[in-house]
């Protein structure tokens, strides 16, 4: 039998065992994405306690990682389809992990702010991977609706039981419990994914847009950095100013970009 256009051959005749269980596999690596985003959050009073630091600093300990992680998404995604998508989702769960020790063995806030910045990096090759590995190897369309319903699902109920995990593991074994957690899961994933998960790649796989994605980063990053230090700085004051010169910049080049790419990052007809 000829495998049908956008099929990767090696899923075809997979057993609705396997291919759920595939599912269950990628949401676990979802529901550690997910959880990561607001498990944060009850953590912050304990560690502005021992590191000594105040609510800016303690609002990077979380957008590191969200500003990160939303911005790599698309090209995640790109690579992904290019490269091998079990492959990218393996040296995610890699970077994730490894990001996470480091938050959980970090000796300042500046350290934890910069390996909540790995760990977004490492969570942008998760969250858009693991759904195209799960659309490609849910064939039939029925069954792929399921398995989306059940992927929003997961999605939804990690960001709800952040908080509530964090809460008991804080309580029971300190702060840098809520980083350790992700790592026994991670490893878990780790091995299923090498024996359970098929390799597959974009039949078309779309170009990169580098300086689409360096300015979309630049873009969202200085905007969220604005608001974030802008009561600190001086929402008038000269380094405020030229923030806001650099983000206007940003914007005007990232239209100017994305309008003239072929296959762009972000397409703005949507």
């Amino acid at each position: 039998m000829k495998p049908s256009s956008g099929i990767e051959p090696q899923v075809i005749g997979l057993d609705a065992g396997r291919r759920w269980g595939i599912l269950a596999i990628c949401c676990t690596s979802l529901f550690v994405v997910g959880l990561d985003t607001t498990i944060v959050n009850v953590a912050l009073p304990t560690i502005g306690e021992g590191f000594r630091v105040g609510t800016r600093g303690l609002e990077w300990v979380v957008n590191a990682y969200t500003l990160v992680l939303a911005s790599l998404l698309i090209s995640s995604g790109a690579v992904a389809d290019r490269f091998g998508r079990r492959r990218v989702f393996q040296i995610g769960l890699v970077v994730f992990g490894v990001a996470s020790i480091a938050c959980a063995l970090a000796p300042s806030v500046e350290m934890l702010i910069a390996a909540r910045i790995v760990q977004g990096v490492g969570g942008s090759m998760l969250s858009p991977v693991a759904l195209a590995i799960v659309v490609n190897v849910m064939t039939d369309p029925k069954e792929r609706a399921k398995a989306i319903g059940v992927w929003a699902a997961v999605f939804g109920l990690s960001m709800a039981a952040g908080p509530i995990v964090g809460g008991v593991l804080i309580e029971s074994f300190g702060w840098r419990s809520v980083f350790w957690i992700n790592v026994p899961v991670i490893l878990a994933v780790l091995a299923l994914t090498a024996v359970f998960v098929p390799e597959s790649r974009a039949q078309q796989s779309r170009r990169l847009d580098l300086p689409g994605q360096l300015l979309l980063v630049i873009l969202v990053g200085g905007a969220v950095a604005l608001l974030i230090e802008g009561p600190r700085i001086g929402w008038f004051s000269a380094a405020a100013t030229a923030g806001y010169v650099v983000v206007a910049a940003a914007l005007a080049a990232f239209i100017r970009v994305e309008s003239r790419k072929r296959e762009p990052l972000m397409d703005l007809a949507l």
